[in-house]
């Protein structure tokens, strides 16, 4: 009897292995075929923003690398790798993976960089980045969310990450200053803080605007110690910024 037991436990387990190959073996699928998508639609209709070349390769590979179906509560490839944002919780998303490629791209991260992200949520934009860049640090001001994402990253195996729980509005000092900051919440100014800590050279990505009305993806350069240069890149619509009421 105790054997027959053991050997429907050990089949029991056989079965679960081999539906979990199978689904990541189908993610696999889902998540390149994702990229294509990005890589066609990038061509198609960011022409003007990317050129004719579209996307970077280095950029593409991160988004190929990168298992999106971790970083949402449900886990699902085909909710995942869908083209469009997903829900989190908390009245928060992550946004579609063409504007996460499109947002990498434009900060223009390089193997020796150091970039902050505002705006943690899940921790999936700071993956991406995170083979990218030499070191992310990333502030989530929900602290379930950055406690889950801190988790998330770490069992991922991305140790170039730093997660911090606060106001992302004053940046993080400590960690920078930075080549790279990507805002992934609207506010209809690009806080002060942030340019301060931004590198000569470097690159802030946020959508520009109100929660209620429209909002462009706004790109600005530091090209000196007290001067930026800002365009804009395309119409967007992201949650709002939220601040901490202390």
């Amino acid at each position: 009897m105790i054997m027959k037991i053991l050997l429907l436990l050990v089949l029991s387990m056989v079965v679960v292995a081999q539906e979990a190959a199978a689904q990541e073996v189908q993610c696999d699928r889902e998540r390149a075929a994702m990229v294509e998508s990005i890589r066609a639609y990038a061509r198609r209709s960011h022409a003007s923003v990317l050129g004719q070349q579209g996307l970077s390769e280095r950029v593409l590979e991160a988004m190929g690398r990168t298992k999106r179906h971790l970083f949402i509560p449900e886990r699902s490839c085909a909710i995942a790798y869908a083209d469009r944002p997903a829900s989190i919780g908390h009245g928060q998303t992550i946004s579609q993976p063409f504007i996460v490629a499109l947002m990498t791209e434009l900060a223009g991260v390089t193997p020796d960089h150091v970039v902050l992200e505002v705006g943690t949520g899940s921790g999936y934009q700071a993956a991406v980045l995170a083979h990218l860049a030499r070191k992310v640090c990333t502030i989530e001001i929900v602290p379930s969310l950055a406690e889950a994402a801190a988790r998330t990253l770490k069992e991922l195996a991305y140790d170039n990450v730093g997660v911090r729980h606060g106001d992302g509005y004053a940046g993080w000092p400590e960690c920078g200053p930075f080549d790279g900051i990507v805002v992934t919440a609207a506010l209809g100014e690009v806080p002060p803080p942030l340019i301060e800590q931004l590198k000569v050279g470097g690159r802030l990505v946020m959508p520009v605007g109100s929660a209620y009305a429209s909002q462009q993806l706004t790109v600005v350069e530091k090209v000196a110690p007290d001067k930026t240069t800002t365009r804009a890149v395309a119409p967007v619509r992201f949650v709002p910024f939220t601040r901490s009421k202390d």
